[in-house]
């Protein structure tokens, strides 16, 4: 069977991984090629776009694809559009691989916002800023001239930065105490942070938790349709698996 995974995540590494492992499985991870040096997944594996819904299509049916696992990032919005509609075109069975949200605890303090615009807003009464939100995003915060910004990213950001900032490039998983250490070294006083899910970075959260700081907690987007959704990689294997017919 020919799988293409839409990957760029661990989940979907993993998921690469234990394929690799089944026999009866073709694979092919491709990666949207926005880290300039990313972790590869096992197998066969492609960089960049596909030009739109409608360039996807036109691949999957080129390279008779049977199946599509969108295991990209839960704010990857536009990749996972994409994938919904040309899956649907070609006639392919898609799923959906995507990591359970965080939810906040007992001794949280999160402050919920539906986008970068709200997240900016939220963060602009704060002194010192601890940005955590990736590269992509980070101009939503530029025109904040009276914050000072500790922003953390594996690659530089390429558009607008807030005038008053330090720029941090590092990859995770990071350990409650690194992030201890890094928020009190810094003097933080309130995180700005997507809802990715997932332990890599999980970490933030309970040190910010630890240290009583405020988290600025953007909400994802809807996501796209799929016939199936799943929050494993054990789980997407297992509908892999399963006897043509029944996605």
């Amino acid at each position: 069977m020919r799988v293409l995974i839409l990957g760029g995540t661990g989940e979907a590494r993993e998921l690469a991984r234990i394929v690799s492992g089944e026999r009866g499985f073709d694979i092919v991870s491709s990666l949207a090629g926005r880290v300039r040096d990313p972790l590869l997944p096992e197998g066969e594996v492609r960089i960049g776009g596909f030009g739109g819904a409608d360039g996807l299509r036109k691949w999957l049916t080129d390279h008779g694809i049977e199946r599509v696992v969108d295991a990209t990032h839960p704010f990857a919005a536009t990749i996972s559009a994409n994938a919904a509609r040309a899956a649907a075109d070609a006639g392919v069975p898609l799923l959906r691989l995507l990591r359970p949200a965080w939810t906040p605890g007992p001794g949280d303090r999160w402050i919920p916002v539906p986008d970068l615009t709200e997240a900016a807003r939220a963060a602009a009464g704060h002194e010192r800023v601890f940005l955590t939100i990736g590269r992509q995003g980070v101009s939503a915060f530029a025109d904040l001239a009276a914050p000072w910004f500790l922003i953390r990213a594996i690659d530089p950001p390429t558009a607008a930065l807030p005038p008053r900032h330090e720029l941090l490039l590092a990859r995770g998983p990071f350990t409650l105490d690194e992030e201890i250490a890094l928020m009190t070294q810094h003097g933080v006083e309130v995180v700005v942070s997507k809802n990715s899910g997932g332990d890599r970075t999980e970490a933030k959260l309970a040190a910010a938790r630890e240290l009583g700081i405020p988290v600025v907690m953007i909400d994802r987007p809807a996501p796209a349709p799929a016939n199936v959704v799943v929050d494993s990689p054990e789980a997407a294997l297992a509908w892999l698996t399963e006897p043509w017919g029944k996605p």
